[in-house]
């Protein structure tokens, strides 16, 4: 899904295996670990919610409120964190990976550790990728913008990561429909 995101890559050493996901959630810093554990209780609790009638429907925009209270927080936790690696413009994002926007062409095959942050969405993960394209922005650009857009496809994720980015992906998606709808019907 096209949406603007952090990503922060670390190179990873060619000749080091990648972690286990046993390793790769040890490796999770108490920022991520605090936003997975919150959104991964919110889910569960709005499912039961949505077995609830109309009656809970203001119990439910509240305990939403408060949802969206503390995700701000976090947030802001999160933003103020030290953040391994270079810092890189996300453009795009799905279950199977990113492409990010750079100034510097990043190489085939290269593995990166990643630390992704989608504010948005509040979604915050750490994961591993391989680049597996990268070519000028804009290719018919005379110009040459001298940007780049690189694909990066995940090695190594957790699969409630992947459920995240899949809904995230979902969720933009549809506030972009309704964004459309909005101006046709005010145009």
């Amino acid at each position: 899904m096209q949406h603007d995101f952090s990503a922060y890559l670390s190179p990873w050493p060619k000749e080091q295996a990648l972690p286990t996901e046993h390793e790769l959630r040890a490796m999770l810093p108490i920022g991520l670990l605090l936003i997975n554990e919150v959104k991964t209780l919110e889910s569960d609790c709005l499912l039961q919610l949505r077995h609830l009638d109309d009656e809970a429907k203001t119990v439910v925009d509240y305990l939403k409120l408060q949802s969206r209270k503390i995700d701000l927080v976090l947030q802001y936790v999160l933003e103020r964190e030290q953040h391994e690696g270079e810092k890189y413009r996300g453009a795009y994002f799905g279950g199977s990976g990113i492409r990010i926007i750079s100034d510097t062409q990043l190489v085939e095959n290269e593995q990166f550790k990643i630390t992704l942050h989608i504010r948005d969405e509040l979604v915050a993960l750490l994961c591993f990728v391989t680049v597996t394209v990268s070519e000028p922005l804009d290719p018919d650009d005379n110009r040459a913008s001298g940007q780049y857009i690189s694909s990066l496809e995940f090695t190594q994720i957790l699969e409630t990561d992947v459920e995240q980015l899949v809904k995230a992906s979902l969720s933009v998606q549809l506030k972009q429909l309704k964004l459309r709808k909005q101006a046709k019907s005010s145009s």
